[in-house]
């Protein structure tokens, strides 16, 4: 049953890397969480910690089909048939590039289909919904720092559009809502993050970096290195998100909100952080720069900062530091698994 007076959360894809964290926050604000995700890309290691927890409810389902909670409380016997949502987050959706590249269908279907399930979801309980939407809607920019009001430079069939689109269609989707149906629709813009609970082999650049120095191996660089990020710790990215989602109402004009860190490091400089950090021997190589990899990442969080009255606290230096244990153990893991076969 839930709990007298405590909020009641939906989190599609809470198995994640973000959304595992998420969890987490909501739990520890005193939210009922409800966990849906099929586990397509997301961990059950992730949420594990959680299982025993009076307040926490996994619930594996592919949100591409149609959420009927009322059957789904049933089936888990855990909470009132009769619950009501006080909120609905959508993060399901394949994240990486690796992995977006391999599952293009789905990762358009969770965009489509599954934004439109958990808006109806929204709706339906007179629930406030928020959208993990990403930087990727900019594309490649051509202006920086990015801003809430900036179109972007998305390639529609290039090699990173299943993504890009999905996440495009998903804004438009919420907007759709918010104007048309009233849906109280909150779409968070959310730039590179990193922290513990990334998949060792997960191919962005933290992984990559991290995985190869500490193993000795070298470093990949695409491009000439030039190319920046901006990268914001797992922490303040979620502190971010919750602070948007629990925000009094919004503006029409104000319902995005970029969550990043306004911080820019060149792929480079922060190659040779890592190496520094690590004390690896490794050296740099160079690639060929992926087709559509984007030049420039920098988020304009002044939306953020007058809204929510939030700015990343963690320097990056100490949010690098902080992941090296982690992926240290990751890596053991990750090799302990393919010595017994199960990768």
């Amino acid at each position: 049953m839930k709990p007298s007076g405590s909020p009641a959360t939906l989190i599609t894809g809470g198995s994640g890397f973000l959304g595992s964290h998420l969890c987490d926050r909501l739990i520890s604000e005193g939210h009922v969480v409800i966990c849906l995700d099929n586990l397509l890309t997301g961990r059950s290691e992730n949420f594990s910690h959680l299982l025993t927890h009076p307040r926490f409810n996994f619930v594996s389902h592919d949100v591409t089909d149609r959420i009927c909670l009322r059957d789904i409380l049933v089936q888990s016997g855990q909470l009132s048939p009769d619950l009501r949502l006080d909120y609905v987050l959508h993060f399901a959706s394949p994240a990486s590039p690796k992995d977006y590249i391999q599952y293009p269908i789905q990762t358009l279907k969770v965009g489509a289909f599954g934004t439109h399930h958990a808006l109806e979801l929204a709706k339906s309980h007179g629930a406030i919904f928020l959208l993990a939407s990403s930087s990727e809607v900019y594309g490649d920019p051509e202006r920086t720092p990015q801003s809430e009001d900036y179109a972007g430079n998305v390639n529609p069939i290039g090699p990173r559009s299943v993504y890009d689109e999905s996440k495009r269609f998903g804004e438009a989707l919420a907007s759709a809502y918010r104007h048309s149906l009233g849906v109280d629709a909150r779409i968070a813009r959310i730039f590179n993050t990193y922290g513990p609970r990334m998949s060792p082999t997960d191919g962005r650049v933290i992984p990559n970096f991290m995985t190869q120095a500490l193993s000795n191996m070298p470093l990949t660089v695409y491009g000439d290195g030039t190319q920046t990020r901006s990268l914001c710790f797992v922490e303040d990215t979620v502190d971010g998100i919750y602070r948007l989602m629990v925000s009094g109402p919004l503006r029409n004009d104000e319902m995005v909100v970029n969550i990043g860190n306004p911080e820019e490091v060149s792929v480079l400089q922060l190659a040779r952080e890592v190496l520094d950090l690590t004390g690896s021997s490794s050296e740099l190589v160079f690639r060929p720069l992926p087709e559509d990899d984007p030049k420039i990442r920098l988020p304009d969080i002044a939306r953020a900062k007058r809204l929510l009255n939030w700015e990343p606290k963690i320097d990056r230096l100490e949010g690098l530091k902080m992941v090296v244990p982690y992926f240290t153990e990751s890596i053991d893991l990750t090799a302990l698994r393919h010595l017994k076969g199960d990768m």
